[in-house]
């Protein structure tokens, strides 16, 4: 029997999916020398949508948190996301290569590279910039259901996939749709077509079948899954590694990643999960429903709020029905970042204005002019297609080249004096945020919330008394005797 290995995700799509990025860097320093020690094959940290969510929502350095998490996890890889610099906008090469080298030099390893249409060109343009900046690539196989995503699909995919000598390929499964038995034809299929490169299984739990298909890819020959801890994995999340080992152990195999250690790990967010008010992820029961609009988890609270803006929430699940319908006149699209985005958009304008396409995103008016993938602008619907472009606005964007400056050319448009990690992370932010995240200071390892918080804390030194001032508080605990 084979050994498993694991590559860990709890610090970004666990936290992505059930924390919406909220965790702090210093949330993550007590625990990350002790999930160093674990044995992980790498370990997931940082994509661009964090990049603008830490100085934004955090006021905290993102490269700071590279830093500090890899001072504190020398043995493990850590690996970031790198479809695009700004994931809502068509940006400059530039920027893209220069976002990749930062990384680099920060502290990341490895890069896994997603192109929202699986396209072989796009993969070899970023397989390229990934490894100019030093980084290892790893191409993310995006799975999707449509009448397009067959089994000839997925082999062609991967056969190109295959020819640009990668260290791994995952095939990555970002919305949970894949089932157990479209597991045991597909996953055969990539582990005869990869030409011998090793083969990563990355699902989460949106359906509640994130953990039965890896059971079933482990059967079938995969060696490398890519795990949460809990309370960061379930629910919309990936599935928990703690679960996974244990049916890998029962279906005879070795798993390559000490557990016990990682408990402590899984008791420390625990309790800022309860101390902060963030949801834990919990196993869900199966949504067929999930297979219709293919909604992303961490759209949903978005799409809902848009329509409670106007006073129709009460029209959610008819934007959800409506989402299926865009998806499909946009030619299947995979709902991933940003394709996903656009069609939540364009469904929930819709059901506002009562008139489909009446009104459009300039994001709706790009895709159709192909600037997302020429693949959705050849093959989308031909009526909607011309209904989105029949407008002024569709005319003035259909003059507009994306602009590729310098990086000398980008900086005279801001201060003067930016090092390149703050550079980038001014294209993403204002003046004042940037200000307000440095205002802030740098990141200090997280002690909990209030008297509580540090309670907890406590627990597992030796005290016999502990005494508390400040103004308005004083509180005195003495311990007993012996």
């Amino acid at each position: 029997m084979s050994e498993i290995h694991f590559v860990d995700t709890t610090l970004r799509d666990g936290q992505m999916s059930l924390w919406a990025t909220r965790m702090r860097t210093g949330m993550m320093l007590p625990v990350a020398e002790r999930m160093d020690r674990a044995g992980f094959d790498a370990a997931e940290l940082m994509s661009s949508i964090f990049l603008k969510k830490c100085v934004r929502d955090l006021k905290e350095d993102p490269f700071e948190r590279i830093r500090l998490v890899k001072e504190r996890m020398p043995n493990t890889p850590l690996r970031m996301t790198s479809g695009r610099f700004n994931a809502f906008e068509v940006t400059p090469y530039s920027l893209y290569a220069l976002y990749l080298r930062r990384m680099r030099e920060n502290g990341m390893s490895q890069a896994r590279i997603s192109d929202e249409w699986n396209d072989p060109e796009g993969w070899k343009q970023k397989v390229q910039t990934v490894r100019e900046a030093g980084l290892e690539p790893i191409i993310n196989l995006i799975y999707s259901v449509s009448p397009k995503h067959t089994d000839e699909y997925y082999v062609e995919r991967v056969r190109q996939a295959a020819t640009l000598d990668l260290p791994r390929i995952c095939l990555k499964d970002p919305g949970g749709l894949i089932t157990p038995d479209r597991v045991r034809t597909l996953v055969p299929l990539v582990l005869e077509n990869v030409n011998g490169t090793p083969v990563e299984f990355h699902t989460h739990c949106t359906t509640g079948l994130g953990p039965v298909c890896c059971v079933e890819a482990i059967k079938l020959g995969v060696t490398i899954v890519n795990t949460a801890i809990p309370p960061l994995a379930n629910g919309s999340s990936n599935p928990s590694l703690f679960n996974v080992a244990a049916n890998a152990r029962a279906l005879g195999h070795t798993t390559a990643v000490d557990e016990e250690s990682l408990h402590a790990v899984s008791e420390h967010f625990t309790r800022i999960a309860e101390q902060e008010g963030l949801p834990p992820g919990q196993p869900v029961e199966y949504d067929y429903g999930q297979y219709l609009h293919q909604v992303p988890g961490g759209m949903y609270s978005n799409l809902r709020h848009q329509l409670e803006k106007v006073g129709l929430g009460h029209k959610f699940h008819e934007a959800l029905e409506e989402c299926g319908r865009v998806r499909e006149e946009f030619a299947y699209p995979i709902m991933v970042t940003p394709l996903s985005q656009f069609v939540g958009s364009q469904a929930a304008i819709n059901v506002i204005v009562g008139e489909r396409y009446a009104q459009v995103t300039d994001q709706s008016i790009l895709y159709a002019l192909g600037l997302w993938g020429e693949e959705g602008s050849r093959l989308m619907d031909p009526e909607v297609k011309d209904k989105i472009l029949d407008r002024p606005r569709a005319r003035e964007l259909a003059k507009w080249e994306p602009p590729q400056p310098s990086i000398a050319e980008i900086r005279k448009g801001f201060e003067p004096g930016l090092s390149d990690d703050d550079l980038l992370l001014r294209w993403l932010v204002t003046k004042d945020e940037f200000n307000a995240m440095r205002d802030a200071g740098p990141a200090t390892p997280y002690t909990g919330n209030g008297v509580i918080g540090l309670l907890q804390n406590l627990r597992g030194h030796k005290a016999n008394h502990v005494y508390i001032s400040r103004p308005g508080l004083k509180l005195s605990l003495q311990g007993s005797a012996g």
